[in-house]
């Protein structure tokens, strides 16, 4: 990491981490309203400060064009991953990044391997790919619901009870696949308690400009609240890699949770370290020979270059 600001940042993230290996009680180990100490005042100027830096490794990453960066975020319910992603992202090129969220899988798309439609959703080099919930589903929903399994259409000896190991198994190479060909894979879990979670349903309920965010279908899913929160555990256990850790976000004051998110996701960019190429040293001589003609078309009394007067008085 070249930039002295990344290690603030790795003290910052380094708590949420799931250590590779570990086996992870979600309830026991990590609080959904712990905040590090912080007030609301000083988080905002932290986000500001977070967006900022990933405008500027965005851009880098981009011009180097050969690494790619994918985001998947989880979380329950009204856990806060649209704001999350609305908020964080507010200060990157649009250009360079893709969002895209998963819902019931189309005919086609379970007619494929229970990752095909997640892989053509990655992001190509230079580029940042958000999940808004991901190929995670597959161990989450999945597994509490098992009637999705079902219209999966696997064959039946490969629905024993070795399926979600063998799905861990899966999951964890394919990202090693991907990091080891330059795509940066970063997993956030925005933890909600369920108390929090009553309070935001009610307030969809409520208030007539949340009820479009509202479904009868999140209450139902409440339901199975312990069912998921051993779903999260198991898979925060099994797929918290070296090359691909998870980061639990505590998401009960969303203020927090946007900070750790652009924390996060600038480390991951500050690791990365992306630098603009090179233009070598014929394309230099081009651009001086460009730049001399530009400073001959200078009006009268306009300055030729007006861009390198201001770069000599900030060296001296």
């Amino acid at each position: 990491m070249s930039d002295e600001r990344a290690e603030l940042l790795a003290d910052f993230v380094g708590p949420l981490r799931v250590k590779p290996g570990s086996k992870v009680h979600l309830e026991r180990d990590f609080d959904p309203r712990y905040k590090a100490g912080l007030k609301k005042r000083e988080g905002i100027e932290l986000l500001r400060t977070g967006v900022s830096l990933l405008a500027e490794y965005q851009e880098r990453l981009a011009a180097q064009d050969a690494y790619g960066v994918l985001l998947c975020l989880q979380a329950l319910d009204a856990g806060g991953k649209d704001g999350t992603i609305r908020h964080v992202m507010s200060g990157v090129n649009p250009q360079g990044v893709r969002v895209s969220s998963f819902k019931v899988p189309s005919v086609e798309e379970l007619d494929h391997d229970y990752l095909w439609r997640y892989a053509r959703r990655l992001p190509a080099r230079g580029e940042i790919a958000i999940f808004n919930r991901s190929h995670y589903e597959e161990v989450l929903v999945v597994r509490v619901h098992l009637e999705v399994l079902l219209r999966q259409k696997l064959p039946e000896h490969t629905c024993g009870p070795d399926l979600w190991d063998r799905r861990y198994r899966e999951i964890n190479h394919w990202e090693r696949y991907l990091t080891d060909n330059g795509f940066k894979v970063v997993k956030i879990f925005l933890n909600l308690s369920k108390e929090e979670q009553r309070i935001r349903f009610l307030k969809r309920i409520d208030l007539p400009e949340k009820n479009w965010k509202f479904s009868a279908a999140d209450v139902r899913e409440r339901r199975r609240w312990d069912d998921y929160q051993h779903a999260f555990s198991e898979m925060l256990s099994a797929t918290s890699t070296k090359w691909a850790p998870w980061y639990v976000v505590p998401a009960d004051r969303k203020w927090f949770a946007r900070i750790c998110a652009a924390a996060v996701l600038a480390h991951t960019l500050m690791d990365i370290d992306p630098q603009y190429p090179d233009v070598g040293e014929e394309a230099r001589r081009d651009l001086l020979v460009t730049r001399r003609a530009l400073e001959k078309e200078a009006p009268a009394g306009a300055q030729a270059d007006p861009y390198a007067s201001g770069r000599k008085k900030k060296r001296g």
